[in-house]
């Protein structure tokens, strides 16, 4: 399916939220103290609902973000008054599924671009964070379902380990691997490895698909 210029969803909006969501947890672990779980949850469903308006074309993808957004604000607003396993799990699973269809949605307008402009830059780069972003709402899981699966991790609710672990998921996906956290568990471990293969994959397939769509725009120009 070929997606027209004018049917191209901007991705700066996003790309600039999920930053400052980074931004704003590493802020809040550092600074905040009690109150860093509140900025943290404000920041994610900032960025849910920035991802939901930036996206807003694709008219599947608009309902199914609005009724993830909800989802987890409901579930935010619940867990002030409560802080059961079972909710923040629950939260978890809505913030990977919003991740997930996100890049799917970026994923088809970046790989598919017949040309390279700003917007197709600043999409491969919004997909980048986005690989980084689900691997780290799967590592959450991983240890709200057991804790101890990783080293180096506070036992305490998955916003306290919200900052630490997607660090630990850029380092992986870099492959940096500074060893300050580590997987402690199989599954994890599999995780772990297998974030690593995807962003080199990931990289070498984009840098090419770029190249790529070059080459293709010079000759249809010639």
């Amino acid at each position: 399916m070929t997606i027209k210029v004018t049917a191209r969803n901007n991705f700066s909006y996003l790309t600039a939220a999920l930053v400052l969501l980074l931004f704003f947890s590493a802020l809040s672990d550092q600074f905040a103290g009690g109150y860093g779980a509140h900025l943290i949850e404000a920041a994610t469903i900032l960025a849910l609902a920035t991802g939901v308006w930036s996206i807003r074309r694709e008219r599947w993808w608009f309902r199914s973000g609005i009724g993830l957004g909800v989802g987890v604000l409901m579930i935010s607003l619940l867990s002030i008054f409560m802080k059961e396993a079972g909710l923040g799990l629950l939260q978890l699973f809505l913030i990977l599924g919003f991740f997930l269809v996100t890049t799917r949605v970026a994923a088809e307008q970046v790989l598919t671009a017949s040309e390279i402009d700003q917007n197709t830059i600043i999409g491969a780069v919004c997909l980048y964070l986005l690989l980084a972003m689900i691997w780290a709402s799967l590592y959450l899981i991983a240890e709200e379902i057991q804790p101890g699966s990783f080293n180096g991790l506070r036992p305490d609710y998955w916003y306290s380990n919200f900052s630490s672990i997607v660090y630990f998921s850029f380092v992986t996906l870099t492959t940096l691997g500074y060893g300050d956290i580590t997987p402690a568990l199989p599954l994890p471990r599999f995780l772990v490895y297998i974030e690593a293969i995807i962003g080199q994959f990931y990289l070498a397939v984009m840098v090419a698909s770029l190249v790529g769509i070059r080459i293709s725009a010079r000759m249809n120009n010639r």
